[in-house]
């Protein structure tokens, strides 16, 4: 499915150095498309190295193969796109996995890997780019929580204990790194339709739950995510940091 990004053109983004952790696929790969749509020089990093060979060659932007739990490797990573294109403007920590697990089947092991998979990277990015965006006196980090934390959701203990520490972090670092003039806001998605959810979990019992749960009776795709990463990029925004961005159809008022 292709979507349309051409309905509002966000000067500001033309030019901006955008990099999108996560962005081989689902939400990360549609932000990929949103961003190079808008004229921003787009760069992503992920570990699935043919989707993302894939996508760099469809959409133009470079792909940088790297395991954002290497902390390490994922540093070096982001020092070489900020000597490539001058810097970052926009940092997008959207990588992730919601793996399923009984809370009694967790081990120590898993656990770190879980908080890994989603929490520790968002910070360490988000460290190793502040420097430079505080050299030009600009920037914005958009970090991705989930409404499954705010809803309790059972089965993934891990998942949604990361997504809610993200919440307390984004307002630190909006506090920390605000006097260098530098955003830091979350996006909140709700239920997204991927190609994920429908190949592991997704049936039709469960597609129509989530619609009769939500104030919005459709389903919400990657497109509506990105669409909000793109507002929260440009200087559209420049007066929004330290908040949650919920984007879930009216999910969570229920």
């Amino acid at each position: 499915m292709s979507f349309d990004y051409s309905t509002v053109q966000y000067r500001s983004l033309q030019g901006r150095s955008v990099v999108i952790t996560g962005g081989a696929s689902g939400i990360g790969e549609e932000m990929v498309k949103a961003f190079v749509a808008q004229g921003a020089r787009v760069s992503f990093i992920d570990i699935a190295k043919e989707p993302g060979d894939a996508l760099a060659s469809a959409t133009g932007a470079p792909f940088h193969a790297c395991d954002v739990t290497d902390i390490p490797a994922l540093r070096e990573v982001l020092a070489r796109i900020e000597s490539d294109h001058g810097g970052v403007d926009v940092l997008v920590n959207n990588a992730g996995k919601d793996d399923r697990h009984d809370m009694t089947e967790v081990e120590p092991e898993s656990w770190r890997r879980a908080l890994a998979l989603n929490l520790d990277h968002q910070f360490f990015a988000t460290q190793a780019v502040s420097k430079g965006m505080a050299d030009r006196g600009r920037g914005s980090v958009i970090m991705l929580g989930s409404i499954s934390w705010m809803r309790g959701r059972p089965s993934m203990v891990g998942y949604t204990t990361a997504k809610a520490a993200i919440n307390g972090m984004t307002r630190t670092l909006a506090r920390e790194l605000g006097p260098s003039n530098i955003r830091v806001n979350c996006i909140v998605p709700g239920a997204i339709l991927t190609e994920r959810q429908e190949k592991l979990w997704l049936t039709p019992e469960l597609n129509q739950q989530f619609i009769d749960l939500q104030a919005l009776k459709f389903r919400l795709d990657a497109s509506h995510v990105a669409k909000m990463a793109l507002f929260l990029g440009s200087d559209e925004s420049g007066g929004c940091t330290g908040a949650n961005f919920i984007v879930d159809a009216g999910l969570t008022q229920n």
